[in-house]
C-alpha cells in the first residue's frame, strides 16, 4: 500500500521550488489561451485550435498533454470512427479560469499604452544610440 505524499506549500522565491514550473506553464501564452478556452465546457480538438488562433498542431497537443500532466486539462476519448476527444478544464482548473481571465481582460485594456510605451523607449534609444 502506498501511502500518499503530505501536500506541500510552495515558495516561488525559491531557486529550487517546483513552483516556478507551476508559473512557467501558467504563464505560457498558449497555455493562457487554451484554458480559456475550455472554461465553457469541453471542446474538441479541431475547434480548440480554431478558437486559439494561429497555434500549429504540433503547440496545441503539446499544450494539452503539459496541461493534462499538471492536472488542468482532462481528456476524453469516444468510440466512434473516427475516434472523438474532448478536452475539459479539471476542478483544479476551476479556480485559475477566473484569475486569467482577469489578467486577459487586464491586458486587452491597456495593450495601447504598453505598445505606447515601447515605442517611446524604443524612439528614445534609438536616439541615444
Amino acid at each position: 500500500m502506498t501511502v500518499p505524499l503530505p501536500l506541500r506549500v510552495g515558495d516561488a522565491y525559491n531557486p529550487d521550488c517546483p513552483t516556478r514550473q507551476v508559473l512557467d506553464r501558467i504563464g505560457d501564452k498558449w497555455a493562457v489561451l487554451v484554458l480559456l478556452s475550455l472554461k465553457d465546457g469541453p471542446v474538441r480538438f479541431n475547434d480548440l485550435r480554431r478558437r486559439v488562433g494561429a497555434i500549429s498542431q504540433k503547440m496545441l497537443s503539446q499544450t494539452l498533454k503539459s496541461l493534462e500532466r499538471d492536472g488542468l486539462v482532462s481528456r476524453a476519448a469516444f468510440p466512434t470512427v473516427p475516434v472523438t476527444v474532448e478536452y475539459a478544464l479539471t476542478p483544479l482548473a476551476g479556480g485559475l479560469i477566473g484569475i486569467l481571465d482577469q489578467i486577459t481582460r487586464w491586458a486587452e485594456a491597456h495593450v495601447g499604452e504598453i505598445m505606447a510605451s515601447r515605442r517611446a523607449l524604443d524612439r528614445a534609444d534609438a536616439m541615444a544610440a
